[in-house]
């Protein structure tokens, strides 16, 4: 693979709402726009962080903000903030919205993890949809998630399924002043009716002894249909990241293969499956060489070759490991660059997007990639 084109989509303005941009996503659409989507704020947690979209007519080339914005929620009789929304084309110009909502008003000023306890502020997951490509959103609807879960964190797109049905992931949390033991666990779950109902959720990634967590679980389709998952696997007593762990499903997530370990160390990116099942992975090496990189697999199942590599963005310094897990949470809100995400474009490229900066004015940045 090699770089053939690099560039930022937003321009941060420090001191304001808009001075840190993070969390982006982006769909290629039937009519060969792409959609990004990206959350902004003061700060990388704050009360007013939202999210903005922006649509490109030339292959990414330029980007228009859309002038529109999803509408308020008010989930539990509070209104919140968006922490990031993901968007799935059902068809044609028809959109379907998931994002995450973040009570900040039971606690006014908490950040999202206590530190003390690794609980998590009250989260939400709510549904919005369009019919005119992005233009317009209906109001939003809360998805109904068993107790259970506790707050639940959303880190993918709703995954149209080649059945017709709808697929949902969501990672687990504790309650903000709970200090029982997290077990952290990642669970799917599946509609057939649009996204009305849900069946129950089922395992895609856990530790029954609550040591190793699975964050940021990414997934990818590829064309004959099967799901890939790649986890940002943590090892809570060593408080040190280990490999990333990919998983297949056959069977729409009812079931999935014995995790394997990818030889990359640290946080996935959404991964970009090609139409001849080519797999683009970027993922962020934080604590190694302080880079993003990306590696291409000639199949679903094949090992990422290494001949392959690009570095899409270099920072330099690597971060420290071996801290207690709320301090690692805690660092997740000072940390400069991460969270790509690769798609494959019509012509035949990927576009991996990723945000980068300086602490108080980070930005969307892309990268074009040439297989």
């Amino acid at each position: 693979m090699k770089i053939v084109e690099a560039g930022n989509i937003t321009k941060s303005a420090p001191g304001e709402a808009r001075a840190v941009y993070t969390f982006p996503a982006l769909l290629a659409c039937h009519d060969g726009s792409l959609l990004l989507s990206c959350r902004r704020g003061s700060s990388k947690d704050c009360a007013d962080e939202w999210v903005e979209l922006y649509r490109s007519d030339d292959g990414g080339r330029s980007w228009a903000q859309l002038p529109c914005a999803f509408p308020r929620a008010r989930v539990n009789g509070k209104s919140s903030s968006f922490r990031l929304a993901y968007i799935t084309e059902l068809a044609a110009g028809k959109l379907l919205a998931a994002a995450m909502w973040v009570d900040r008003e039971t606690q006014p000023g908490a950040p999202l993890f206590n530190p003390l306890t690794e609980g998590c502020l009250p989260l939400a997951v709510l549904l919005a949809d369009s019919v005119d490509g992005g233009r317009s959103w209906s109001a939003w609807r809360p998805i109904d998630l068993p107790a259970e879960l506790g707050p639940p964190s959303l880190t993918n797109p709703v995954i149209k399924l080649p059945d017709g049905g709808l697929l949902l992931s969501i990672e687990t949390n504790k309650h903000y002043h709970d200090a029982a033991q997290w077990r952290q666990r990642v669970v799917t779950l599946r509609s057939y009716d649009g996204g009305r109902s849900w069946d129950a959720p089922r395992d895609a990634g856990s530790d029954p002894s609550g040591r190793i967590f699975h964050w940021d679980l990414r997934l990818g389709l590829t064309p004959a249909g099967a799901l890939l998952s790649f986890a940002w696997v943590y090892d809570s007593a060593a408080g040190r990241y280990l490999t990333i762990r990919r998983r297949c499903s056959f069977d729409a997530g009812i079931s999935w293969t014995p995790p394997q370990a990818i030889g990359i160390a640290d946080q996935a990116g959404r991964p970009a499956t090609l139409p001849d099942g080519r797999v683009v992975l970027a993922w962020v090496d934080r604590f190694g060489s302080g880079a993003i990189r990306a590696r291409l697999a000639a199949s679903a199942s094949a090992d990422f070759d290494a001949a392959s590599e690009v570095i899409i963005y270099r920072h330099g310094a690597s971060a420290r490991q071996g801290r207690a897990t709320g301090e690692t949470l805690d660092d997740m809100s000072i940390w400069s660059y991460g969270l790509p995400y690769a798609a494959a474009l019509p012509d035949g490229d990927v576009m991996a997007l990723y945000y980068a900066g300086a602490a108080r004015a980070l930005d969307i940045h892309f990268a074009r990639l040439r297989l």
